[in-house]
Parts: C-alpha cells; structure tokens; sequence
C-alpha cells in the first residue's frame, strides 16, 4: 500500500494523524511523499487503527494522547477526552492567578496541570472518583514534570476541611437519556464522566453546595456546564451563597463556564 493510498480511507487530518504514528514520519514528511511503499509492519498498524476509526472510535483513544491547553496528554477510555471549549476554563482560572485550587473531577488532569503548568506556584490538588482515570492524571503529571496533589473520591470528600482560593470543575452535565449519548465519541467516553441525572445537574449540585465550605474568603468557584444550563447553573451558585455570578461564552459564543465568589 502507498501513502497516497492510506490517505484516501479516512478523512484526511485522521488518516495523517494514523500514518504518522504507523510509521514514525512526521505529517509533514507523510504528506510530502505520497508515492512511499509503507512497510509491512507500518500498514498493518495503519489498516487496524483505520479499522477501529471506521468503527467510530475516538482518534484520541486510537492514538492515547490529546493536546490540552499546549500539553500533550495520555488518554483512555478510562478518561473524558479533554475539549478545546474547557480551555476557557484554564484562561479564566489563570486570570484570578490563585495561590491555591482545588480540581473536582480531574479525568487526565488537564486542568490541573494546564493550570500547575502556567502558575508553578500555586498549590494544586486534583480529585476524581475513578481510580482508573486518576492513575491516567498521575502518569500525565510524571511525564510533564508537573507536582499536583491527586486525591481518590468524590468531590470534596479527599480534601476534608481544606480551602482554597479557586475551585474548578468539568463535571458530567449530560442528562440521562440524551440522544447525544448515542452519537459520535460519546459512545466511547466513560458515562460516570458525562451523565448526571435525569437534568444534568447532580454534579453540579453537589459541587455548588460543597463549595463555600472549601473556600478562602474571596475565593471563587468556576464550573463548566452544557448549552442552555448557564441560568440553572448561577441559580445553584447563589442559592449556595455565592456572589458576583457571572457566565462565560466559549469561542463559538456558547454559554460554557459559570462562576461567583464567596464574601472576603
């Protein structure tokens, strides 16, 4: 098989991206000679991941890696592949530049390292329930270099009576039963990290009534919630004591990160 021919069985960014890794060339280089023989061995990788793809399966679960935030990060199906719309998250959690954050439900530690990465010293500590998910954040903080605190449980259980000055969240927001489950790669992801309960808002129930417990005085929560819960979403943050709420619109002008501080 030549390269011109691989190129042609997926979409074009994917096919690049499986060649890539199939046979050690960069894209670039891929792209440059389209008549190239593939080795045996390099096709054979090519057709299987092709095949997982044609199958509808994530490319960053085929590749285990995704880059967040300018960080290369391993990825599993144990984990919810980080998005390029949770950036905005990190941009708004940076501005507040805090001493301290508290990361409910890491996944990969995109978050948490995206954020350790660009405010070295701060103190960061990462949560999640899954004890799969947490050693992918764990092996993400090694290969970066990067000291964040993981803790093992369910929101604040891990941190006790600990405050911060930010808590960040990406929880599930998905509600059960959504069409959306059934399509594209959240047929892949693991559903403890996408659905919560029957409105998708459990999670950040709990996140917003846990919060000003953990909080410094001043301190700030920010949540990233779905299209359309921005109003649900402040509601909970106020009834929760929090002030100054405020909702941020991610880049394709969506209502995508809620936030609001408790008294100094």
């Amino acid at each position: 098989m030549k390269v011109a021919e691989a190129l042609a069985l997926l979409e074009p960014r994917e096919a690049r991206l499986l060649l890539a890794r199939a046979t050690g060339f960069s894209e670039a280089s891929v792209l440059a000679h389209p008549e190239r023989e593939l080795p045996a061995q390099a096709e054979a990788q090519f057709r299987a991941c092709a095949a997982r793809r044609a199958r509808g399966e994530p490319i960053a679960y085929i590749l285990g890696e995704k880059e967040f935030y300018g960080l290369p990060l391993a990825v599993s199906p144990a984990v919810l592949i980080p998005r390029p719309e949770t950036e905005l998250l990190v941009e708004l959690a940076l501005a507040r530049r805090p001493a301290s954050v508290l990361d409910l439900g890491t996944g990969s530690g995109a978050i948490a390292l995206a954020i350790k990465r660009h405010l070295p010293t701060a103190r960061v500590v990462a949560v999640e329930a899954s004890a799969a998910a947490l050693a992918v954040a764990q092996r993400n903080a090694v290969k970066l270099g990067l000291e964040v605190e993981f803790r093992h449980g369910r929101w604040f259980e891990p941190v006790a009576d600990a405050r911060f000055d930010l808590i960040v969240a990406n929880p599930p927001y998905v509600a059960r039963g959504d069409a959306h489950l059934a399509q594209g790669d959240l047929r892949f992801e693991p559903h403890s990290a996408l659905v919560a309960g029957p409105d998708g808002l459990d999670a950040l129930r709990d996140i917003a009534r846990g919060a000003p417990g953990h909080l410094n005085p001043g301190g700030w929560l920010l949540v990233e919630h779905g299209l359309g819960q921005d109003t649900a979403v402040r509601g909970l943050l106020q009834q929760a004591g929090l002030e100054d709420l405020s909702t941020w619109p991610d880049l394709a002008g969506i209502a995508r990160v809620s936030g609001g501080g408790l008294k100094s």
